[in-house]
């Protein structure tokens, strides 16, 4: 709860650069984090080169603390770990036996892939969320400020599709795979307190029904 209340976003960073073993800290939290079937439709790409960086600004509408940070760490939705092959082998490392896995692959709820590309897309998306808010806090945990950078070119949004282009054969990055977001780390220029605004209480959470007080 500490972490989660002194969170906050930074984007003003110093010259200070992040030792490798705080970002692979940072970084294994994402990979131990949950996903649906351990399913882990997630791939993780540290970028410190500032071309790469500048370009991946210019994906972000030239969000500025892409291009300042100290690293940047793009977030991708991997549709290849939904492939029959791989899911399977997660499946099988579960204990399943080859007919429990079949019938796992009939049925829409367990398999997107049933339901096409864009449904596929939108459960790994979902579960790449988890791991994006366990390196925040992690971050935050570590003093290394972090601004999840969401508003960016992608399959998705259809913004800047040159630049997207650009930017997923810089990273090695095929048609499977759609850049989700990006983390921008650094220690923070100048230390600021965190100002949450949120909704109140009763009017998010409801007990039994929506409208029912907790």
């Amino acid at each position: 709860m500490d972490l989660i209340e002194s969170r906050k976003s930074v984007r003003q960073y110093s010259e200070k650069t992040i030792p490798d073993n705080i970002l692979k800290d940072i970084l294994n939290v994402g990979r131990l984090a949950p996903s649906w079937m351990n399913s882990q439709p997630w791939q993780f790409i540290v970028v410190k080169n500032q071309e790469t960086k500048d370009l991946l600004c210019k994906l972000s509408n030239n969000q500025p603390h892409v291009r300042m940070a100290d690293t940047v760490i793009v977030c991708v939705a991997d549709n290849n770990a939904w492939s029959k092959e791989v899911f399977g082998k997660v499946l099988k490392s579960r204990g399943m036996k080859d007919e429990a896995i079949d019938n796992i692959m009939t049925i829409p709820a367990y398999y997107p892939p049933i339901l096409g590309d864009e449904t596929t897309l939108l459960r790994s998306v979902e579960q790449v969320t988890y791991a994006i808010a366990y390196m925040t806090l992690e971050a935050e945990k570590q003093g290394i400020g972090c601004c999840v950078i969401g508003a960016l070119g992608n399959e998705v949004t259809k913004f800047a599709p040159d630049i997207y282009k650009q930017a997923k054969e810089k990273l090695n990055l095929n048609d499977k795979h759609c850049i989700i977001s990006m983390l921008t780390l650094g220690y923070e220029k100048e230390k600021q307190s965190s100002n949450k605004l949120r909704k109140d209480f009763d009017e998010v959470i409801s007990f039994e029904k929506l409208g029912n007080k907790f």
